[in-house]
């Protein structure tokens, strides 16, 4: 019994300790214990038993049971023998389990935004992909990749997608062991091996039995050797995904990720939201809205900064919040060397870096140009830098901008950074300048300079002055080593700048100079430009002296009225000529102007044989010397008279008679030396087209090489147009790989008010591609019939604006099938189209098959107005692929318009899940109640129009399904009804507590209408009063 006791204490004693250590205890150590206590109890009862005066009449012990009893207990001791040997038997009473990744834990800090909702589904579609091991998801630092990767972890464990799910963070300097160790402690694996690479192949082993897995990869900043660490992809194992973040788009591509997934920073009212969570803020907190709203702001839409700064105010005073808000704004950080929301012309940044010597080993500036687009692309893939409309500028985000500062702002770099803060004067508070490389005071309206500074190490000085402030003759004395000087507005004196001849970048906008005789001195100079600056009347003549000038732009220059005769021909390392914008267009085509003084003659240019960019105004042919021949040029832009003179990558025709096709234009540049027609047509970019009477096919067939760089197309009011592209079939000798880029690169198309047009692409659709299409406008087509074949379709990846109007005869978006006998294929989508708009097309029956529907998950606004033979937007043809639960889901959708006789969203059995909409308007349908009942979700609404509508009885009731009970539509403030005369009731009693943002009610011309709120056949008036709860409903209006 004693030894029973020391084994079963001494066992328990090892569980506690094991259990302590977060260790499982062993199934057959469990069992022992449970019965060894057990048979403990027993013993014990037994003896407390037979230790009782169990005696008969006081005196006579019952020797009968005492005697069984003592049988009993004699068992149980070679019960306890045989416990106690087993016990011996056991080599340990637990073990070590896998751990249970935390991260993968819900978590308070994921919350959802539209970049994060339409990243997050990228991620999981991706998943379920069999084509795609590895996924890239990539955005700028800050904006929550690591909680949306967790959060996939979560879903992929939650729903068993997954049989393991492992992540580790593999940072700037990445340490295999550590990333090998975080993976091992996930799977429970301990290693033996003590080199990196045996350490791998045990990893590579371990995963390789796990059927389906999931490896993430946090904050990625270069190439990781994915063997080297142990986890295999690919071939080596098919059932294992690949789930990265980083901060550079450039890792995706050569980590080789299949699927590349960009999350974007969160909107502004998003921002608020989230700030407003984590402040702890409520819609009563008055006094503080406005402040922390300032605040917010400053975070710039990143949720790290947003869930940080707003904890930190949680529960703080009026004062500290203000407090707080002057210390954000009022930092270092935000002393920014752009204007906030500044457009960067990437034009600037080449000037300076050429003037700066950046890129000297560059032959020539546009080899430097080159180069800072490379370097811009780059800052873009690692979300440095935002992209714009047009490529010639980009963005920088606030908080990115604000770390560069701080850097460049060290002792070790020199740069003084403050501009558009308002400045007025001089910054002061420096106390010396000697240090600074690099001084921006832009986006000021400086009123005042000092005398002079002492900058004896300053490149590079970005300065604006208020239009009438003079630069005091010694500023730049001690400024000996400038290279750099651009000036805004203003008044300066070249003669001022006598002892900065290191300077090879001046660029003067809208300002006044005197002495320009002194550009003598300058004779480093690589960049002159004078932008619309209207004092100059003249070019001085000294000009012609810069041997070194490679860039002259006088752009702009309304006054210029003169160029001294062979001051262009004198510049014989000028590359670049820019006298456009209204500027000088005085040539002579003999050398003498009409006041009897001389004049610039275009024969000059023969004379420069490294120019390569020429932007300059002809007024009259006469202008050009007999037999001139222009110079073969890489980008220029000549305007002839009042109309655009073809160049290289422009051509704008407005009210030109007699123009047959493009090919007219073509033949005009020839005419004048500029190399072959085919090398002219090639470099063509942009084509705007307007009231020429004459023209019937834009784009004929023997000038398709004209479609391969194309990047903008506007035609309008062209009354004979048939065709805008002949496409033709392919040239002999072609490979047909090269010839599926024709238009690849066009953005926009623009056709409008073209009467006779029957065709867009006619030919052969097999050799195009519309993968960079954005915006597509048709207005005013009434012989098209269709738009797409299902080729071009397939390709429009990037659509974002589809707007139809007045295309009378327009039966489908996409032809079934074409020449070349294609069907709408099952892959067909429109993943980036955000608006939808067609208006007054009577043919039209269908809009897009029911397949294309999952695709559209940014769509954000449609409109379908005025088509009489409308019968569904969304149609089942024969072979759709369907959703199995019958419903369409729209998670970006706001704005709904629909006013067409007949028409339903989509077929009879399907539904619309509309969860983000905000405006519906429908108009003149028969059917009200069956088109509403196909519309579901659309809690968030804030509007509802509903104009001279049949069929439906019971409006919200329909919108909002059988679920009354729990029925509100908490943002609803508007609703208008006209002409809408079988309907009764607009809201059910039960949404009367459902509407506390409603503000306005107008129900016009609807005879039927018995009351706003329609009473179950139970109700009681008093009971339907109580529940009508409008606290901001203005006095009802029915007419």
């Amino acid at each position: 019994m004693l030894n029973m006791a020391l084994a079963l204490y001494g066992l328990q004693d090892a569980v506690n300790i094991a259990t302590k250590n977060a260790e499982e205890i062993e199934i057959d150590v469990n069992k022992w214990l449970e019965d060894a206590k057990n048979e403990m109890e027993g013993v014990n009862r037994l003896e407390k038993e037979k230790g009782k005066n169990g005696k008969c009449f006081t005196w006579c012990p019952k020797w009968i049971r005492q005697f069984k009893l003592s049988k009993v207990l004699e068992k149980k001791t070679e019960t306890f023998k045989k416990l106690e040997e087993e016990s011996k038997k056991f080599q340990k009473v637990s073990h070590k389990v896998p751990l249970q990744d935390i991260e993968f834990l819900p978590s308070k800090e994921f919350t959802t935004s539209e970049s994060s909702k339409v990243a997050f589904e990228q991620i999981m579609k991706a998943l379920k992909d069999d084509n795609v091991n590895m996924i890239g998801l990539y955005g700028m630092g800050g904006v929550g990749k690591t909680t949306l990767v967790k959060e996939v972890g979560r879903r992929a464990k939650e729903t068993q997608q997954f049989d393991e799910v492992l992540l580790a963070t593999v940072s700037q300097n990445p340490n295999v062991i550590d990333i090998q160790d975080r993976m091992a402690e996930s799977l429970g694996l301990h290693f033996d091996e003590k080199t990196t690479e045996g350490r791998a192949n045990r990893l590579w082993q371990r995963l390789k039995i796990v059927k389906k897995l999931l490896v993430i990869l946090d904050d990625v900043w270069k190439v990781v050797n994915l063997k080297e660490i142990g986890i295999p992809v690919g071939d080596a194992h098919r059932g294992c995904k690949v789930l990265l973040t980083t901060r550079r788009r450039g890792i995706c591509s050569d980590m080789e990720c299949q699927q590349q997934v960009f999350l974007h920073i969160l909107s502004e009212n998003e921002a608020w939201a989230l700030f407003k969570i984590n402040a702890g803020l409520r819609d009563e907190d008055f006094n503080l809205k406005t402040v922390a709203k300032k605040v917010a702001r400053e975070c710039q839409g990143l949720p790290i900064a947003l869930v940080t700064v707003g904890r930190a105010l949680r529960d703080k005073s009026t004062v500290e919040w203000e407090v707080a808000s002057k210390q954000l704004k009022n930092s270092q950080f935000q002393h920014a060397e752009l204007i906030e929301d500044y457009y960067i012309p990437i034009e600037d940044l080449t000037r300076y870096a050429v003037g700066y010597g950046i890129h000297q080993d560059m032959e020539s500036i546009e080899d430097a140009r080159q180069q800072v687009y490379v370097a811009i692309k780059t800052l873009k893939d690692c979300c440095m830098l935002l992209g714009t409309e047009t490529e010639k500028k980009v963005k920088m985000h606030d908080l990115v901008r604000d770390v560069a500062i701080q850097i460049a702002s060290s002792k070790e770099h020199g740069f003084m950074v403050k501009a558009g803060t308002g400045l007025k004067e001089w910054p002061m508070s420096n106390k010396s300048f000697e240090g600074c490389t690099t001084i921006s005071l832009m986006g000021n309206k400086l009123a005042e300079l000092p005398q002079g500074l002492v900058c004896p190490q300053l490149k590079v000085l970005l300065l604006e002055l208020d239009y009438d402030v003079n630069v005091p003759e010694r500023f730049f004395e001690g400024m000996k080593e400038i290279e750099v000087l651009s000036l805004k507005g203003g008044c300066l004196s070249l003669q001022s700048l006598e002892f900065s001849t290191n300077l090879q970048s001046l660029l003067l906008m809208f300002c006044k100079c005197n002495d320009l005789i002194s550009l003598r001195k300058l004779q480093r100079l690589k960049i002159l430009g004078f932008m619309w600056c209207d004092f100059l009347e003249e070019l001085p003549d000294e000009i012609g002296e810069l041997k070194e000038l490679r860039l002259l732009d006088v752009t702009g220059c309304r006054s210029l009225r003169r160029i001294p005769v062979n001051l262009i021909g004198r510049l014989k390392k000028l590359e670049e000529l820019l006298i456009g914008g209204s500027s000088f267009t005085g040539w002579d085509a003999v050398g003498c102007d009409s006041t009897g003084g001389m004049n610039a003659s275009l024969t000059e240019l023969n004379l420069l044989s490294h120019l390569a960019v020429l932007s300059l105004r002809i007024p009259r042919v006469e202008c050009i010397p007999r037999d001139f021949v222009f110079p073969r040029l890489l980008k220029y832009d000549i305007v002839l008279g009042g109309w655009l003179f073809p160049t290289v990558s422009q051509i704008d025709f407005d009210n030109v008679e007699g123009l047959e096709n493009i090919a007219l234009s073509c033949d005009q540049m020839t005419s004048h030396g500029h190399g072959s027609q085919k090398d002219f047509l090639q470099r063509l970019e942009d084509v705007k087209v307007k009231s020429c009477r004459d023209i019937h096919t834009l784009f004929p067939a023997k000038w398709r090489q004209a479609l391969n760089n194309l990047t903008s197309v506007e035609i309008a009011h062209c009354e004979s147009l048939e065709e805008v592209f002949e496409l033709g079939e392919a040239e002999e000798g072609i490979n047909e790989e090269k010839e599926l880029r024709l238009l690849s690169s066009l953005t926009r198309l623009e056709l409008t008010w073209l009467p006779e047009l029957k065709c867009i692409w006619k030919g052969p659709t097999r050799h195009v591609s519309l993968q960079s299409l954005v915006h597509l406008e048709l207005l005013g087509l009434h012989k098209l019939t269709f738009i797409f074949t299902p080729h071009l379709a397939q390709s429009l990846v990037h659509l974002e604006t589809l707007q139809i109007h007045s295309c009378s005869e327009l039966k489908h978006l996409i032809r079934e099938k074409d020449d070349e006998r294609e069907i709408i294929p099952e892959s067909l989508g429109f993943p980036k189209l955000k608006t939808l708009s067609i208006i007054d097309c009577d043919q039209m029956e269908y809009v897009f098959p029911v397949s294309v529907s999952p695709s559209l998950l940014n769509l954000e606004k449609i409109t379908i107005s005025y088509g009489r033979n409308l019968k569904q937007i969304f149609y089942s043809g024969e072979g759709d692929a369907h959703t199995s639960d019958g419903v369409i889901n729209f998670p970006q959708l706001r704005k709904l318009s629909l006013s067409s006789g007949r028409s339903f969203f989509g077929p009879k059995n399907f539904t619309a899940q509309l969860p983000s909409l905000q405006e519906l308007y429908i108009g003149g349908h028969d059917e009200l109640g069956d088109l509403l009942a196909q519309l579901q979700g659309h809690t968030n609404l804030r509007e509802i129009h509903i104009t001279n509508c049949k069929g439906a009885q019971e409006l919200m009731q329909i919108l909002s399904g059988s679920d009354l009970q729990s029925l509100c539509f908490p943002n609803l403030c508007k609703v208008e009804i006209n002409g809408c005369n079988k309907l009764r009731s607009l809201f059910p009693v039960a949404m009367a507590s459902g509407l506390p943002k409603l503000e306005s009610l107008d129900v016009q011309d609807s005879s039927q209408l018995l009351g706003v709120f329609g009473q179950d056949d139970d109700a009681s008036p008093v009971n339907v009063e109580k529940q009508m709860v409008l606290p901001n409903l203005s006095f009802p209006e029915a007419i």
